[in-house]
């Protein structure tokens, strides 16, 4: 007993004398010399780099493109001028591929089937539709994704769509999306396939989710020629000719803003409902500025995002061509299949600010939206008999401009109210069938790639019929 007291004693005379010998106030001297040598390594690092132009260049530039006041704006301006070098850089490529394709190999064709003599029904089904569909999806597709995808590569190596995330990150996290959704949503613009492919950046299943269902609202390119032709055709003849060019450009950029504000709000709508839950944080390191690297840049976009999506698109266009050309001449009492569906789409066009021909024609161009417009004007043509126009004759689609084309459209009976109404209905209608199958693959879920393929399709009907009530009661 006395042996344990004495031991403690012991230990306690030791801990004193620790305690004695240790100031009291030795953990904030020691926090103290920790943060001064920190800030003392810093310092000198950031003195060295503060010295380099490049470092002052980029925090400079990082002000402009991230600030509130500026990123913005420029985030918008950059949209546009993508925008515009893909739509003026693809006129030349698409014309001279479409003059290959159709103007030259289409007559060649027709020439050797008639030479081996092919029944007219097979060579209708083959050349008049499977092959020209096809060269018209080639034609009007692969040019604006060859120039699209490499101008989103350069901006993305160069590191400014991590700053466009950091824009638009506070945006979707109150609509209860991811911060990454901004970069899918991006792609989309190029194409919405791409666009589903890209949500794999996005670790949360439901966020993930949430950017597949609602990629639809980015403009792809299929939908570009539509909005820019009504928009000028129509919108544009509004102004002054002196500002015809910029109203029209106007519309078409409100209509891409305007899917801007569609993802946001059906996201915050899906993040409520069937997919609720709190958006997820995630760290986003800003990257320095890179120069671009010229190959890999066109390795990714031409063969990693081009040619995989435009091989999609051909393999559905193929049988939508067969269908097209198949409703289009078979006869049923004196009429054409074709003419008997838009009979009965009619009413269901006219309560959207539509009309029939323009419904079946998003019926039948699901496997593409770039047949759209070719297949208006060669149903349009069926069945209002105008003549000089489309060339290659009834039951086979044509693309035509200037006064022929006004001519067609007139006798359509088409209004500022139509072309209003196709332009939003072209925002809002259901996905193409190559991103439903991309959607399928990247879900493998026929719940969620049905919704997909629906949620827009509702929206759009909802909008149209309500933008057409208005008109009607107040104009």
């Amino acid at each position: 007993m006395d042996q344990s007291t004495s031991n403690r004693e012991k230990i306690l005379d030791l801990s004193n004398s620790l305690r004695w010998e240790i100031p009291a106030n030795f953990r904030d001297k020691w926090v103290e010399h920790i943060y001064a040598e920190s800030a003392r390594l810093a310092g000198r690092n950031t003195k060295k780099a503060g010295n380099s132009r490049r470092v002052a260049w980029e925090q400079r530039l990082d002000r402009l493109l991230t600030s509130r006041l500026t990123g913005f704006p420029v985030m918008i301006l950059v949209l546009a001028v993508v925008l515009w070098i893909t739509i003026v850089g693809a006129n030349k490529p698409s014309a001279f591929l479409a003059n290959q394709l159709m103007d030259i190999g289409h007559p060649a064709l027709k020439s050797f089937a008639a030479s081996i003599g092919m029944p007219w029904w097979l060579d209708g089904v083959l050349i008049d539709g499977m092959y020209l569909t096809t060269a018209w999806v080639v034609s009007v597709m692969l040019p604006p994704m060859a120039i699209f995808f490499p101008l989103f590569t350069l901006l993305e190596d160069f590191g400014y769509l991590p700053r466009v995330a950091f824009n638009l990150d506070y945006l979707f996290q109150r609509a209860g999306a991811h911060g990454k959704q901004a970069l899918t949503m991006c792609m989309g613009l190029g194409c919405n396939a791409a666009g589903v492919i890209a949500t794999r950046i996005i670790d949360s299943p439901r966020e993930k989710l949430i950017a597949i269902l609602t990629n639809n609202f980015a403009l792809c390119n299929g939908r570009w020629p539509t909005q820019i032709l009504i928009a000028t055709v129509f919108l544009g003849t509004l102004a002054p000719p002196a500002f015809a060019g910029l109203v029209a450009s106007a519309s078409v950029l409100a209509m891409a803003l305007l899917g801007v504000a569609l993802t946001l709000l059906t996201s915050w709508g899906l993040s409520r409902t069937i997919l609720k839950g709190e958006a997820s944080t995630f760290s986003l390191e800003l990257p320095p500025y890179r120069p671009p690297q010229i190959l890999r840049t066109l390795y990714t976009s031409l063969i990693d995002r081009t040619i995989f999506v435009l091989w999609r698109a051909i393999i559905f266009a193929l049988p939508a061509g067969a269908v097209i050309w198949l409703i289009a001449n078979l006869q049923i009492a004196n009429n054409s299949l074709a003419e008997h569906m838009i009979d009965w789409l009619d009413p269901l066009g006219w309560a959207l600010g539509l009309n029939g021909i323009i419904v079946l024609a998003y019926i039948v161009a699901i496997p593409a939206n770039e047949i759209v417009i070719p297949t208006i004007l060669m149903l349009t043509v069926m069945t209002t008999g105008v003549s000089g126009v489309g060339e290659q004759g009834a039951g086979v689609m044509f693309e035509t401009q200037g006064q022929p084309l006004i001519q067609i459209l007139t006798a359509g009976e088409w209004t500022v109210l139509t072309a209003v109404c196709l332009m939003l209905f072209s925002l809002c209608h259901n996905p193409c069938s190559t991103t439903i199958f991309t959607i399928w693959k990247e879900t493998r879920s026929a719940r969620w790639t049905v919704l997909a393929a629906f949620l827009p399709l509702v929206l759009g009907i909802l909008i149209c019929g309500a933008v057409a009530l208005i008109w009607r009661v107040t104009i």
